[in-house]
């Protein structure tokens, strides 16, 4: 979809049915980004929100010029781009600095490769420097300072080299709550100033305040592959105050279309899927039962973003288990409110052989990949199956590394089930001989 600007200044970056796929072990097409659309203008913060694997870094790292899209087009000021981006500068998550070289040395590296001569780069890299307040620490080595301090010799490296596009790959998430607020109320009062040296920020983020505490417009994009699925205006003038209805507001509905199915391409009822459209979610049982048992603390209806609060979870972190709970049929989500079924308040609350054997009809049922392998036992001479088998199907449709998880998840949920076991040693799976009395019963609580 295209990102309509709220903005009307120059046209800095303009992005144009950009797609990017990487060819898989097995010669498959695995595809990161379909048809984005963007502009990035002068004068404004971009945030790109979205969940792990949505392939914002990947965007980002387009914008940079530091690969090239499969299609589409990226022009910056007018001219396509074949290359680095002359334009931009970005700033890591991991800092990225030489531990060999000083402060100011680390600030002046990207001077250094554009030739600029020693006492501009000197003078510059002072300047960086003061702005980013760590004067007095231009002979420190990068061991020597805190991982905020160390962010700032980030900070001030990009904006040395006066950028228009200011690119940061989620910055702020390395570091302790306090110091991540710190740098971010100061990149606010910095982007204020009249002599800030650059026109535009774009930062990618999964932290959903963070991104209405920025920015101008948040791009939301949706995963596998990864699409902008909506644009959210923030027209409010900085400072912003967390508190504010209006900002309470807006992040629950930010959190709606994270969750929310209405902006996404409709998914294959988990009971119907196969393990390639409906993978499972990264969760552990316990993980997604203790989520579970929150909706359920909650009255069976609960705000997502209120439980990460008092859990001092991001809400990304807990998506995966929102997930997998409503695969399994233990939560519905309206809304952006995470609301408990029957069967979830059945699960909850039933002794532990009780709940696990709802969670085995359940996982039998409507987790695909659980589904698969137990169909597979079933059909073999003696209930047993190497996992190499099921590695193999999985790899026509997901990464060596991401089948390699998908196979791990699903014996997890399925020796927890006692559904069948897993014998690392002869790399087979074998079907319990109890789980029998599931075996082709569609319980009232499957469908």
């Amino acid at each position: 979809m295209t990102a309509n600007t709220t903005t009307t200044g120059e046209v800095l970056l303009d992005i144009a049915d950009v797609g990017k796929h990487f060819t898989g072990a097995a010669g498959d097409d695995l595809r990161v980004l379909d048809g984005i659309d963007l502009q990035l203008r002068s004068g404004e913060i971009v945030a790109l929100l979205g969940r792990s694997g949505s392939g914002k870094s990947t965007l980002l790292r387009i914008i940079a010029g530091l690969i090239a899209p499969s299609s589409g087009s990226v022009r910056y000021r007018g001219r396509e781009l074949n290359g680095a981006n002359p334009g931009a500068a970005l700033v890591f998550q991991s800092f990225a600095l030489m531990p060999w070289l000083s402060v100011q040395d680390n600030v002046e590296l990207g001077l250094a490769a554009r030739n600029v001569p020693p006492a501009e780069r000197h003078r510059r890299a002072l300047a960086a420097i003061d702005m980013i307040g760590l004067d007095g620490f231009e002979s420190a080595y990068p061991k020597e300072l805190s991982g905020g301090m160390r962010q700032r010799v980030g900070f001030a490296r990009a904006l040395v080299l006066e950028p228009d596009l200011l690119l940061m790959d989620e910055p702020f998430s390395a570091l302790d709550v306090l110091t991540a607020e710190n740098l971010r109320t100061e990149l606010v009062n910095l982007w204020g100033t009249d002599d800030f040296p650059t026109k535009s920020i774009c930062v990618v983020t999964h932290n959903i305040e963070e991104a209405v505490q920025l920015a101008d417009r948040v791009l939301v994009l949706g995963s596998n592959p990864g699409r902008i699925i909506a644009e959210v205006a923030v027209p409010q003038t900085r400072p912003r105050d967390r508190r504010a209805p209006w900002f309470e507001a807006l992040v629950d509905q930010i959190y709606g279309l994270l969750t929310g199915r209405d902006t996404q391409p409709a998914a294959p009822a988990p009971d119907l899927a196969t393990p390639t459209a409906r993978p499972l979610p990264e969760a552990t049982v316990g993980g997604l039962a203790g989520l579970v048992e929150l909706v359920y603390a909650n009255g069976g209806r609960a705000d997502l973003p209120d439980i990460a609060d008092e859990l001092n979870f991001e809400i990304d972190d807990l998506l995966p288990l929102v997930d997998a709970a409503a695969m399994l049929g233990f939560i519905t989500v309206e809304s952006g409110d995470l609301i408990l079924t029957e069967i979830g308040g059945a699960f909850v609350t039933a002794d532990i052989q009780e709940s696990k054997q709802i969670f085995a009809e359940q996982a039998r049922h409507r987790a695909p990949l659980v589904r698969t392998i137990c169909k597979g036992l079933a059909g073999s001479k003696d209930g047993s199956l190497r996992a190499g088998f099921f590695l193999d199907l999985l790899r026509r449709g997901f990464s060596p590394e991401d089948a390699r998880r998908q196979l791990d998840l699903a014996i997890d949920w399925g020796r927890y089930a006692e559904l069948y076991d897993y014998d690392t040693d002869s790399d087979q799976i074998t079907a319990d001989p109890a789980a029998n009395v599931f075996e082709g019963v569609r319980g009232k609580w499957a469908s």
